[in-house]
């Protein structure tokens, strides 16, 4: 899925128009290694980790091959637009399995 900004975004001497998140080509291992980096940072993850912004701007960064940095130094409109795309993706796998127990 191509998520494009609202307006080009220059990170490290390159314009960006978006990020193509590929959601679907991600494992458990990815999810797992996004989750590890994420606690060994120190950032506070509370509750579920699919609502933590630190997690999803990881798995973000890992389903666009792009740094975390540039997820993270998105204008506001644009970083929470893929919070929630990854959110909506993390998220609707848990209630599918909800629904099937």
């Amino acid at each position: 899925m191509y998520v494009k900004f609202k307006e080009p975004f220059r990170f490290e001497d390159t314009d960006h128009e978006g990020v193509d998140l590929d959601l679907d080509g991600l494992t458990g291992d990815v999810l797992e290694k996004a989750q590890e980096i994420i606690f060994a940072s120190g950032k506070p993850v509370r509750g579920m980790a699919e609502l933590s912004k630190a997690y999803c701007s990881q798995v973000a960064a890992f389903a666009s091959k792009k740094p975390v940095e540039l997820i993270r130094a998105l204008p506001a409109g644009d970083y929470n637009t893929i919070i929630v795309r990854v959110q909506d993706f993390l998220l609707d796998g848990v209630l599918e399995a909800q629904k099937t127990q």
